[in-house]
């Protein structure tokens, strides 16, 4: 694993340390710095539907993690304002998938975020997120 040491980083490990969905999924992150982020996911028996394929919120779960990941890797809390994802190939039990984050674009307090999910070369689901930074709580 290649995760980045720094403080832009914390507030990232600390969000996936309590990310209690994403670590029970057998989620694991495989690279972190600011704006980037890879993480994988086997498929287990309790991911696959009716078709015996995986389930499209599985994969959208993988990708939505490695996206939180990369937009939470500045100083400053983000969430998603929006998200969606194209499935291009099905996937069954027992393969690894692996999801890339890439920031595209920060301004202001939003961000662009491009996820590709992977099963080896082979594209599985292209992801897109908006983040939105979350403003420091007032004392007041």
């Amino acid at each position: 694993m290649t995760v980045d040491a720094s403080a832009e980083c914390r507030i990232a490990r600390e969000m996936f340390e309590a990310d209690n969905a994403s670590r029970a999924l057998g989620i694991q992150i495989l690279e972190l710095s600011p704006g980037h982020a890879v993480a994988s996911m086997v498929v287990g028996e309790t991911m696959v539907n009716g078709h015996g394929i995986t389930h499209g919120g599985f994969v959208f779960t993988l990708a939505d993690t490695a996206f939180a990941l990369a937009c939470n890797g500045y100083d400053t809390a983000a969430v998603a304002a929006r998200a969606d994802i194209r499935f291009l190939a099905s996937t069954r039990l027992g393969d690894t998938l692996v999801a890339e984050a890439v920031e595209r674009a920060r301004y202001g307090r939003n961000g662009l975020y491009d996820v590709t999910v992977r099963r080896g070369d082979e594209v599985i689901a292209e992801f897109r997120g908006d983040s939105r930074c979350l403003r420091p709580v007032s004392t007041y």
